[in-house]
């Protein structure tokens, strides 16, 4: 198991004068060495396994990542019992990077029970080590864009679930997604300018930003201040899987998500936190995700230079 990438010195490496230029200038294999050196640390999201936690935490543990995200139904197994999660996790090596905590919606009429659930989830994570929920909704409407009063209201339930998840010492992260309040760049603006920065930060998943119509290395420098992790995510216009979808995620490198500005856009901006590798489901009939996985890995090796 690899350790945490190191921090070395950028200009050391770079030299002054190179230094002295914006990180697009660099040279591809500059640009490389100087983000194996920053201090970002690599996580792998267990959705691929569609639940199968044990194994995917095997799996994760044996690409060699840090940490991995686990989805809600890891503490319907584990809510009542999570110091014996824990040791598993501790045993793999891996540390919880983030918790999937799901749906925080509104116009529901009871946003107590929204917030609660959240708050439940936080309280597990505190239990196994971590730091991060993410939070994600399912009141998009079925037909036409949100209503921006939707999404202002979304933001302040969003800001209600911080205010109680923060004294455990838990942090609600936001995650844009397509389908969702939040699905264009537009939307997550309304959104994060919204919900208070004191209590809520963003996941930006850089797939579904560039499935809805964004510049995922222009919202991270716009959302640096309220960046606090992010979904590593490519993705294509077609779907091999699903003919009659119009997208598909798939491994890192597979898609047209431009990675190498992602990561100069992160170096950039001096992100240290958690990107969490994320493919919702294996693109590719007969292929695992393990394999899947080892895709994703070696992208990051051989063409980021990352020590994994």
């Amino acid at each position: 198991m690899s350790k945490e990438i190191s921090r070395r010195n950028f200009l050391t490496q770079m030299g002054l004068a190179a230094a002295a230029l914006p990180l697009a200038a660099f040279s591809s294999h500059a640009l490389a060495t100087a983000l194996a050196q920053s201090g970002i640390k690599l996580g792998y999201s267990a959705i691929t396994w569609g639940g199968n936690d044990l194994q995917a935490i095997k799996e994760i543990s044996s690409l060699g990542f840090t940490g991995i995200q686990l989805r809600a139904n890891a503490y319907q197994e584990y809510g009542q019992k999570p110091e014996i999660l824990k040791k598993i996790l501790d045993d793999a090596k891996l540390e919880l990077a983030m918790l999937s905590s799901g749906n925080a919606n509104i116009n529901t009429g009871n946003d107590e029970a929204e917030i609660s659930r959240h708050v439940a989830h936080a309280k597990f994570v505190k239990a196994l080590g971590g730091k991060y929920i993410q939070v994600t909704n399912s009141s998009r409407p079925k037909s036409g864009t949100p209503a921006k009063e939707d999404l202002i209201k979304y933001g302040k339930l969003l800001t209600e679930v911080g205010k109680r998840t923060q004294p455990l010492g838990v942090q609600t992260t936001y995650h844009n997604h397509m389908h969702q309040l939040g699905e264009t760049p537009e939307e997550v603006d309304v959104i994060m300018q919204t919900a208070d920065p004191k209590y809520v930060r963003l996941l930006l998943d850089i797939g579904h930003y560039q499935q809805g119509g964004g510049d995922p290395a222009k919202a991270i420098r716009q959302y640096k201040s309220q960046l606090k992790a992010l979904h590593i995510k490519d993705v294509r216009d077609k779907n091999a899987m699903d003919p009659s979808r119009s997208y598909q995620f798939v491994e890192l490198g597979q898609g047209k998500v431009n990675l190498p500005q992602v990561f100069a856009a992160l170096k950039e901006v001096k992100f240290n936190g958690y990107a969490i590798v994320e493919l919702d489901a294996v693109p590719e009939k007969g292929r695992t995700p393990l394999e899947s996985g080892q895709i994703g890995r070696d992208y990051l090796k051989n063409n980021l230079k990352f020590s994994i």
